[in-house]
């Protein structure tokens, strides 16, 4: 086992082996203690694990292969970083509590899905892990308190579940055309532009994948989850967990062949989602959900890029794409980590937490020399100066106001004790995970082929980046003096027409329970088998 491998296995070995440990209590309860450094042979991973080099376990056509191409370990990397400063957060969180054996157990298993699916080469190894991070998702949703968390964690896993199933009937598709009954990723995407299936294929692979990115209108878990999840579970739901399928959808995407048709409808769905987060968003008055309906909108932004370098062709679009979503993950882990700091934190001391918050939640927006300013130059030659580049610039403004409303309405959480202060290892936690986000940015442009430095700091760069920043704060404090006129939009949103459908399907299931009793009753089922059997006769007789 060289290098590679060896990096490769210890990513997921290390939190498999943990999550398999939780099954002794005694184990379990010191399992927190890990949750920084589970993480961390991912990051050697990304850091030095060689793209061409693959880990395959098992042998023949049940092998699992596992290996790293760029945007993956971009996306690893990262999402490893957040994933040991959320641990220290979620450490602190569980510290005293004997409660926590759910929040354990689940955070361990997310990870290794997440870590899994990042890794995957191959399609059956990607949809079991995906499956695993779900269940797993699902239940970290579920460690937040009362009923409206078990409802949070039902919506999310049922959509989970039916996005995966219309992600396997794609993956059948595509493992019908693979070259020698091939099962790598790779080999798939090759082949997909030559099916005869591939609009089908499309179509599924693009449903499923945009149901688990948060696609509008199937959306709305998005701030039911993030809203209920406790902060760590949310920063690394919003941060690493979701960017599996964006992960995918550059892995599964047959780049260098130019779909126009399916670029541009998948592009207009993305663009209306990002504007669409930001308008509901700024009717929320809670940080966690406005920040969950920031995901909306930038998910949206994130899959209009993807579907604009599809329709051209474009070959640089998956790391142009994984640039963006290494930058979201971190600032948006940042900002939920920065929300249970800021609530813990009297008035007194409250400005050494806002102001890197104010920062990094501005470079959403496009602020100059953050890293999202870094990420919108790279996406700007995929979206163009027509009518797409015009509604980026749009959502660069409705994105600051949006974080300026997430600001305000943060600064008005902090704790009732002007005195108090949060727990220093949230607080190292938080501090680290912005500093993060305001650095690895820098290190990833200078590191991948997107352009070069020079171009984007010019002047007119920067400038091109501030102006919709300053338009969207000009507008966001004239929007304040309208805030009582606003009206309130339930978290959740167009979710809020599932209320009937939950009612009427408990009673469905209520009259099924009853009616699966009755037919099990032994003389019922004798009465039915005699029947059964006189009508087969019958039908033969007939048929005869």
């Amino acid at each position: 086992m060289n290098t590679t491998e060896f990096l490769l296995a210890a990513s997921m070995g290390l939190p498999l082996l943990l999550l398999l440990a939780c099954v002794w209590p005694s184990l379990r309860r010191r399992m927190p203690a890990w949750f920084v450094l589970a993480p961390l042979p991912a990051l050697a991973a990304a850091v030095y694990a060689d793209h061409a080099s693959m880990l395959v376990l098992g042998n023949g056509r049940f092998a699992l292969r596992f290996a790293l191409d760029l945007p993956g370990a971009m996306l690893l990397g990262c999402a490893a970083v957040l994933w040991s400063l959320a641990g220290m957060f979620a450490q602190r969180c569980l510290r005293g509590r004997t409660d926590g054996d759910g929040l354990v157990v689940c955070w361990l298993m997310s990870l290794t899905g997440c870590i899994g699916v990042f890794l995957a080469a191959d399609m059956i190894g990607f949809y079991f892990l995906l499956a695993v991070l779900s269940v797993g998702a699902s239940g970290l949703v579920l460690q937040g308190e009362g009923p409206q968390a078990v409802r949070a964690s039902a919506i999310y896993l049922g959509l989970a579940l039916l996005a995966e199933a219309f992600l396997l009937a794609g993956l059948i598709l595509l493992a019908q055309v693979t070259p020698d009954g091939s099962l790598l990723i790779r080999d798939a995407a090759a082949a997909l532009p030559h099916s005869p299936w591939r609009d089908a294929t499309l179509l599924l692979l693009l449903i499923g994948l945009g149901m688990k990115a948060g696609l509008v209108p199937l959306h709305f878990w998005m701030p039911l989850a993030y809203g209920e999840a406790p902060i760590p579970a949310a920063a690394v739901m919003s941060g690493a967990v979701v960017k599996a399928s964006i992960l995918a959808l550059i892995r599964f995407l047959p780049w260098g062949v130019a779909l126009p048709e399916v670029g541009h409808a998948l592009a207009v769905i993305g663009l209306f989602g990002a504007i669409y987060g930001v308008i509901i968003g700024l009717t929320q008055s809670h940080p966690k959900v406005i920040l969950a309906y920031s995901s909306v909108s930038q998910m949206g932004f994130l899959v209009a890029v993807i579907g604009m370098g599809l329709a051209a062709g474009d070959t640089g679009t998956a790391w142009a794409a994984a640039f963006y979503a290494a930058h979201h993950l971190l600032v948006k882990g940042a900002l939920f980590l920065a929300v249970g700091v800021v609530m813990l934190t009297g008035q007194r001391h409250r400005w050494p937490m806002l102001v890197p918050a104010a920062v990094i939640a501005l470079g959403l927006g496009g602020l100059p020399l953050t890293g999202g300013a870094l990420t919108k130059y790279a996406a700007k030659d995929l979206l163009g100066n027509d009518l797409a580049g015009s509604v980026a610039v749009v959502s660069s403004v409705a994105t600051t106001m949006l974080m300026i409303h997430f600001l305000r309405r943060l600064s008005s959480m902090t704790a009732a004790e002007p005195d108090a202060r949060a727990p220093a290892a949230m607080t190292g936690s938080w501090l680290a995970m912005a500093l993060a986000s305001l650095v690895i940015p820098w290190a990833l442009y200078l590191a991948i082929p997107i352009d070069t430095l020079p171009k984007a700091v010019a002047p007119a760069a920067l400038w091109a980046a501030l102006w919709p920043v300053l338009v969207g704060a000009l507008l966001a404090f004239g929007l304040d003096r309208l805030r009582t006129r606003i009206p309130r939009v339930p978290a959740g949103d167009v979710g809020e027409v599932l209320y009937p459908l939950e009612d009427a399907s408990v009673a469905t299931g209520g009259l099924l329970e009853r009616v699966d009793a009755f037919a099990r009753r032994w003389v019922v089922s004798c009465i039915a088998l005699l029947l059964v059997s006189l009508l087969f006769g019958w039908t033969l007789m007939v048929v005869g």
